[in-house]
């Protein structure tokens, strides 16, 4: 006859073997693996305001915060980033019990709770501490700055979506329900009540308690459920009432959109982007954040999470965050075109930084097809001393005047405005304009002037080395970030979660590329250099 199983006793044919380890786990751990670095430059690092985060009355926590730390960054640096993943590590992995020098594993909640609460705030500065450790044994210069961006997609479910194009055309419907109401009210209770549409909600509100007032002095009970009647009164107060709730929503959605076109229900600092990764493989948008990071080298030495789906205004604040929290200005800021504005060129000069930012026009003028298009200003000839262009036809387009144009972010920029003498009678008027009148172009001469500059410096020797190394030190880390260490979904919600998440996952990186560099003998290297062809 077969025997069962016992499920609850594993143990039935032992034989009473004993696992005997050393007291001391080091002895099984190489002297030069990657969690004794770790170690050994965590203990550098100032903790005070981690361990201020917890409350000085009750309980111990657990587990030390500052051995928290360790085992949070060395299972970024292992690509772990799962709570319970890393409490079975704590478990079962030899290197993570050396950590713990002999502390009780946390469970997954303990690790969950310190990430998110208790090291919330104090990681950025640890991050930035050990970034001068860097610079203090020349690893880094804070010299250049090479600044990219990638969208990485929220933990928010996919279909949780708000837009705000959708959401002012159904308050905009709301609104004429609601002056049709109270033109009915104003009738029949010969009122003169007005809807203010900058104050929705104000002006109903004295509509609403008129209505009560006469409810109460009529003593008019409401009556609910099926087969019931209610009276018109009653109708008008509920439906203004709704409206009035209905209003309350679509002011903190309005409230809630800062400025972007959508965010996520269950993530509001998620913005809905498009995404290289479409598992749809339609285009579709997802919950996402905008990070950006600036790395210098091959160390990651800034990072920044933001809510808008294109990089042009979170280059200023990064850097601005980064030299507050480094106490360190780069000399030069290398960036792709996606980061190209007036504002951008401005803030850099005031500040005396070298801007290294390709022109959006950089690749198409290098085709036949841009030099030979007679609509652009670049193919016009301009003469400085007349202030004039003149167009492939030999026809004047004078100035004609200025306007200031503001960008999203407040930047205000003069424009110079041109306009062509006649183009009635012009045979490439086609080829030029699409315009009934004559041809205008429009011109901020200070934005030319800064291109200009920053043109000059990315053409030149130096400007052609930072470039490729823009391409192989920033982008090269985003690979490796997302593809090695196969970061693709944040596994917490909220802007401040989100990035602890991600600079846990620098941590980790930079540890691990310090590591790479002192095995391979490569330390206080920092630019590649240009390859020659053959």
């Amino acid at each position: 006859m077969r025997s069962k199983l016992t499920l609850q006793n594993y143990t039935i044919n032992s034989k009473g073997y004993q696992l005997r380890l050393p007291l001391e786990l080091s002895k099984y751990i190489p002297e030069d693996d990657s969690v004794k670095l770790l170690s050994h430059l965590l203990e550098e690092l100032d903790y005070t305001m981690l361990y201020q985060a917890y409350s000085t009355k009750g309980r111990n926590p657990s587990v030390d915060p500052k051995i928290m730390f360790k085992i949070l960054v060395y299972s970024y640096s292992q690509k772990i980033y799962s709570s319970h993943k890393i409490e079975n590590a704590c478990k079962r992995d030899i290197n993570f019990m050396w950590l713990l020098s002999g502390q009780k594993a946390p469970d997954h909640s303990t690790i969950a709770r310190f990430r998110k609460n208790h090291a919330s705030g104090v990681i950025e500065k640890l991050f930035y501490e050990f970034n001068e450790i860097l610079y203090q044994h020349g690893e880094i210069q804070y010299e250049n700055a090479f600044i990219d961006g990638t969208k990485i997609e929220s933990k928010a479910n996919r279909y949780t979506f708000v837009w705000k194009k959708s959401t002012l055309k159904n308050e905009a419907k709301m609104h004429v329900k609601i002056q049709e109401l109270m033109g009915t009210i104003n009738y029949e209770y010969s009122s003169n009540f007005e809807f203010d549409i900058e104050k929705p909600v104000e002006s109903m509100s004295p509509v609403l308690e008129m209505l009560s007032k006469e409810i109460k002095e009529k003593n008019i009970s409401f009556v609910y459920g099926k087969g019931t009647r209610p009276s018109l009164i009653q109708k008008q107060f509920q439906e203004l009432e709704e409206y009035i709730i209905r209003q309350k929503q679509y002011d903190e959605k309005n409230k809630t959109f800062k400025g972007r076109n959508s965010y996520s229900k269950t993530d509001i600092d998620a913005t809905f982007m498009r995404m290289k990764e479409d598992h749809m493989k339609n285009g579709q948008l997802k919950p996402a954040y905008n990070i950006q990071i600036a790395v210098e080298s091959e160390y990651v030495t800034g990072v920044g999470v933001f809510s808008d789906a294109n990089d042009l205004n979170t280059l200023k604040p990064m850097i601005e965050n980064m030299e507050k929290k480094s106490g360190h200005k780069y000399r030069n800021i290398i960036a792709d075109s996606g980061y190209e504005s007036e504002e951008n060129y401005s803030f850099l000069e005031q500040k005396h930084q070298n801007s290294y930012i390709k022109p959006q026009n950089y690749e198409a003028k290098k085709k036949r097809k841009y030099s030979s298009d007679i609509s652009r200003r670049e193919n016009m000839r301009y003469s400085p001393e007349k202030d004039e262009y003149i167009c492939s036809n030999n026809q004047i387009l004078r100035f004609y005047g200025t306007r200031e144009r503001k960008s999203k972010s407040g930047y205000i920029s003069e424009i110079s405005i041109y306009e062509c003498e006649t183009c009635l009678e012009c045979s490439m008027k086609n080829a030029c304009t699409k315009a009934k009148g004559n041809r205008r172009l429009e011109v901020s001469k200070e934005f030319l002037r800064l291109r200009e500059n920053s043109l000059t410096r990315i053409e030149s020797e130096l400007g052609i080395l930072l470039r490729v190394n823009r391409s192989i030190q920033v982008e090269g880390a985003f690979g490796v970030l997302k593809s090695d260490y196969q970061f693709s979904r944040f596994l917490t919600s909220g802007r401040d979660s989100v990035k602890n998440e991600f600079l846990l996952l620098c941590f980790g990186y930079n540890l691990n590329k310090l590591h790479n560099k002192i095995q391979k003998k490569k330390q206080q290297t920092h630019l590649h250099e240009v390859k020659v062809a053959a």
